[in-house]
């Protein structure tokens, strides 16, 4: 009989959550620097160079790599030999491990978790409770896999009940572009297949904590329906031609991942789930020895890159920046933004929108100025800001025409594609829409020279801030001219790929 202590699960959980806030995986480093060695897309090269860039920093400055530090996912396998010595109930260990690593003074995780989801969606301030999810095993170990999930990814989950003669592969190549590039490319898809509806999901999410290993696969071959579906999908994914951030290139996700489970006669349930430029998991087993803390990772596991500024790199002052000058922004080119602007998300805009409504005055002034869709961490250690890479975009669609029509704003900046709503509104009001490499959220903080809060403090991380910044760099993803990079590049690089691929 195994005796688990409860300061020993707390901690552990702790430790755990602390380390992949700034440790990518090593196979996750290993997988983008092989895609970004053979990616022929500037743009997409671009995006992974930032990524990897951001990675290194996040690893040696133990800072998160993400802004969105994530909904904390755990799987717990508790032995059946297993006793507890511990006055908590397991949840209540582990939600208090949550605690503490949300809250370490040395590295302040963003809380991201709202209570009453359908209601007043007040933030818990301290990103609990986590998602649990149990098994008990015959043994006499608790093992234990954590994972932070960014609410991007999360959000373009999907779920369908097939026909049992459907084609799966077909399925998910019509589904993946719908995804848009919200989930951060590349990455890697967990695909649950059978079972029921939750077990489809829950098997997706769970084969996420796998380790990348395609390439093995590739070389020893299938050897059964499951692995040559992960060596299909992949293929048939990245000949769409997305690329990293859906700037158009040769990968979209680095790997498949796919648990199966039988399922009833008259059905097939499939989820997808994809993991982002963030993948932040770990797994620790607890024995009764003590608790089990992670080992990190030498930083000669991650390369030396470097930015460079090519030909369409653009430096742009944005105190000083007209229409006339953005009129002359090509989708794709890369921007090097220096001056002050706002940022604004969520929250920030359904309550500059009412106020709107109501003929009441902004606090702040938006004409010809821009805003950055961002949530950013709380600062440590004299930092200006903490990391504070862009958010989805398209959450902010429904408020770009009134917000551009009526506040004279002159351009956004977030994460991923617009829809065509946004795309309209910013063609009509001669605006433009900039992209911000999502996953590289350090590396863009440390563009961040000075931040102020002028407006809500009362939403936390969801307050206007003005941002100072130093050459924080950013793409044209929509022009004035309505033109979207997002719609055109990969079709581009779809035809591109096939043509030499029937060449070949």
């Amino acid at each position: 009989m195994t005796i688990i202590r409860q300061d020993d699960l707390i901690e552990s959980v702790a430790d755990a959550l602390q380390f992949i806030s700034y440790y990518h995986p090593v196979d996750f480093v290993k997988g983008v620097h092989e895609a970004y060695l053979k990616e022929e897309s500037p743009a997409a090269k671009d995006a992974m160079a930032q990524i990897l860039i951001n990675s290194r920093m996040s690893a040696e400055g133990h800072r998160p790599i993400c802004q969105d530090t994530g909904i904390v996912t755990v799987f717990v396998k508790i032995g059946m030999d297993v006793q507890w010595d511990a006055d908590m109930s397991v949840d209540d260990m582990i939600n208090e491990g949550v605690r503490r690593a949300y809250t370490h003074p040395d590295n302040v995780l963003r809380a991201s978790i709202l209570a009453d989801p359908a209601g007043a969606r007040k933030n818990t301030q301290d990103n609990t409770p986590a998602v649990i999810h149990y098994e008990v095993v015959p043994g006499n170990t608790v093992d234990v896999q954590v994972a932070a999930k960014g609410g991007g990814s999360e959000n373009k989950s999907k779920m369908v009940m097939l026909n049992p003669s459907d084609s799966i592969v077909d399925w998910v190549v019509k589904t993946v572009p719908t995804m848009g590039a919200g989930w951060c490319p590349p990455g890697m898809l967990g695909i649950g297949i059978g079972g029921t509806a939750e077990k489809a999901a829950l098997m997706a999410k769970e084969s996420l904590m796998d380790p990348i290993d395609i390439h093995e696969l590739r070389e020893r071959g299938p050897q059964n329906r499951v692995e040559e579906l992960r060596l299909e999908i992949m293929d048939k994914v990245n000949e769409l031609g997305i690329g990293a951030q859906g700037l158009g290139g040769l990968t979209t996700v680095l790997d498949i991942k796919i648990k199966d489970y039988p399922t009833h006669a008259a059905s097939l349930p499939v989820a997808m789930i994809p993991n982002c430029a963030a993948t932040r998991h770990a797994h620790f087993v607890l024995d009764g020895s003590g608790p089990s803390l992670q080992t990190p990772p030498s930083l000669e596991d991650w390369p030396e890159i470097t930015m460079t500024e090519g030909a369409n790199t653009r430096k742009v002052n944005l105190n000083t920046v007209t229409r006339e000058e953005i009129a002359e922004w090509q989708p794709g080119d890369t921007i090097l933004l220096t001056g002050k602007m706002l940022t604004g998300r969520d929250a920030a805009h359904k309550k500059m929108v009412e106020m709107l409504n109501n003929g009441e005055t902004l606090p702040v002034d938006l004409k010809d100025r821009f805003i950055y869709y961002v949530g950013p961490v709380d600062p440590v250690k004299g930092e200006a800001v903490g990391p504070a890479g862009p958010t989805t975009a398209t959450r902010m669609d429904k408020f770009t025409h009134q917000m551009l029509e009526q506040t004279g704003l002159m351009g956004m900046i977030g994460k991923a594609e617009r829809g065509q709503v946004a795309i309209d509104a910013i063609k009509e009001f001669g605006a433009v829409y900039l992209m911000a490499v999502g996953g590289a959220a350090y590396l863009v903080s440390k563009a961040i020279k000075s931040a102020e809060v002028v407006a809500f403090p009362e939403l936390g991380m969801e307050a206007i801030y003005e941002f100072d910044v130093v050459d924080m760099p950013v793409s044209v993803a929509v022009d004035t001219k309505g033109s979207s990079v997002h719609q055109t590049a990969p079709q581009i690089w779809h035809d591109k790929i096939i043509a030499a691929k029937s060449v070949s």
